[in-house]
């Protein structure tokens, strides 16, 4: 009987507590509703570096504590922001940039040329993953310009003066990264790591003035996000697929398109038993093309994406869909054609055997495929893409792993990426010979000498246009090309859209394509964001 009551008296008190907490949503709501400058939002993205672009802040998103000399609008054309104009010299080494002059950091102190060398040369000398190892020297000419001189042409520079931001030389200390100072269109006021970050609008921004003042970071689990925005605590939550057909009063879902992709990556070269830092290269499946190609036209995206993502995602065909220097003849118009698949197979010589599996010359059509433990998503991928291939005659096993055991295992097994850059220089880095096993760069060691020669004509190009173009025919250039419509040396899968819980009456006006990361980049256009009537 004592129990009984004890549990009685529990289901009270639990009542009360979900009647008291229904409530302060509820008043947390009609708040929200009525703040006019501040906002609270749960995006993630705590950074354990902080906030120093000198050593990679702002690399994937608009650093907005500082200026950077240039920018792109939403449509990835290239603007000037602290920079009034650069100009390149004939032979590609030397950009001269030229800056504003009416530009102060938040602590009232004018922003000048000496200001960007010690920010570049900062940079340069950090060892971190800015690498600005192209760079031989910068150099102050008046107090605002600036020239930078490069060792080897090369047209992807401009990504620094769209993504560095310019730190103060008098106020740069070892922890600038924890307090920063800049000239962006907010300063910092508080950081409470685990918790949460404060900031508000920089009353020295030379830019169109934010409407709002003071915005807070919650830094909560995707789950704590999500409640925190249903009773009402935060004005903005970015969510998963998973989560995105709930329903909360007073919000609407903002649906983002991204090159936030997923992809398999398929050692390009058989294995003849050579190694490479003590790891096996090559495999004698994946190195088949007809192998690589049929993969590619059997896969059905469409349903990966409907049965996945929920619908809130798109299929892949490149590293890059939808960005300026995507070639849109990638797209697979075929997409999910078995018979298609199981043609080009038995053209090569794969036949089937009594188990279903396929063989050529001896060899099985089989190979592992590995996706990271802790990644729920890649895992499903990789279990739904290798009940697709059952269908081709194509056995694939699937083995989750820590990044160290996949590190060992990627240049002779298949491997499920995640990518998606606002920098094409990605395609060089995944593609090109020049980077074999350099890290995570074009870990399949694929080559392929006209994709290389595409490759640095694009870097070697004096405009964006003419690098763009370039780009595109490293895909597919007609007859050759690292794309499915070429060598297909990956299997593109999804491109996963970046989710975000809003309040009903907040715009958030409009956005670039996101990149693999769904946090910071959300607020690249903050000066845009207002409350609707």
């Amino acid at each position: 009987m004592r129990f009984s009551k004890s549990l009685f008296f529990l289901s009270i008190l639990l009542s009360l507590v979900f009647i008291s907490c229904e409530n302060r949503g509820k008043k947390n709501q009609k708040e929200t509703k009525e703040r006019k400058d501040e906002l609270i939002l749960a995006i993630g993205g705590e950074l354990e570096t902080g906030f120093d672009p000198t050593i990679g802040w702002g690399q994937t998103a608009r650093p907005i504590f500082q200026s950077t000399l240039l920018k792109y609008d939403k449509d990835f054309n290239i603007e000037n922001d602290a920079a009034t104009d650069y100009q390149i010299s004939d032979d590609g080494l030397k950009w001269t940039v030229k800056l504003r002059d009416d530009i102060q950091f938040s602590d009232g102190k004018p922003l000048t040329a000496d200001d960007v060398v010690f920010t570049f040369q900062t940079a340069k000398n950090s060892a971190s993953v800015v690498d600005l190892t192209n760079l031989k020297g910068v150099r102050k000419i008046d107090s605002h310009t600036i020239q930078f001189i490069l060792i080897k042409r090369n047209y992807t520079f401009i990504h620094h003066l769209l993504t560095m931001g310019i730190v103060p030389k008098h106020a740069y200390t070892a922890s600038y990264g924890v307090k920063p100072i800049g000239s962006g269109p907010y300063q910092f006021v508080q950081w409470d790591k685990g918790q949460q970050l404060i900031i508000k609008a920089n009353p020295y921004y030379y830019g169109k003035k934010p409407y709002f003042k003071k915005l807070i970071f919650l830094f909560l689990s995707e789950d704590a996000a999500f409640a925190a925005a249903k009773s009402g605590q935060v004005d903005v939550a970015s969510v998963s697929p998973s989560l995105a057909d709930k329903e909360i009063e007073g919000m609407k879902l903002v649906n983002l398109k991204s090159v936030d992709n997923r992809g398999i990556s398929l050692p390009f070269l058989p294995n003849e038993g050579k190694m490479i830092k003590d790891r096996v290269l090559g495999n004698n499946v994946t190195s088949d093309i007809a192998i690589r190609k049929a993969m590619n036209i059997g896969v059905n995206r469409k349903a990966l994406v409907s049965s996945l993502l929920k619908g809130y995602g798109t299929p892949a065909y490149s590293i890059a869909d939808g960005l300026p220097w995507w070639n849109p003849e990638t797209e697979i118009k075929s997409d999910g054609d078995v018979q298609k698949a199981k043609e080009i197979l038995e053209n090569a010589g794969w036949k089937v055997g009594e188990d279903g599996i396929r063989k050529k010359n001896n060899i099985v059509a089989e190979f592992t495929l590995y996706y990271p433990t802790d990644d729920q998503l890649r895992q499903s991928l990789a279990i739904a893409f290798a009940d697709m291939m059952k269908a081709l005659g194509i056995k694939i096993d699937i083995k989750g792993a820590n990044w160290n055991e996949i590190e060992r295992q990627f240049h002779s097994n298949a491997v499920l990426f995640g990518l998606g850059s606002h920098n094409p220089l990605e395609l060089y880095n995944s593609f090109s010979s020049n980077v074999q096993g350099r890290g995570l760069n074009n870990a399949n060691f694929y080559s392929n000498d006209t994709v290389d020669a595409n490759f640095e004509k694009a870097l070697s190009a004096l405009s964006q246009e003419e690098a763009n173009g370039y780009w595109k025919k490293a895909q597919w250039d007609g007859a050759s090309g690292f794309s499915n419509k070429g060598d297909a040396s990956w299997v593109w899968l999804v491109n996963i859209n970046h989710l975000f819980f809003v309040r009903d009456n907040l715009n958030l006006g409009s956005q670039k394509i996101q990149p693999h990361d769904h946090d910071w980049p959300i607020m690249d256009f903050i000066e845009n964001w207002h409350w609707e009537k």
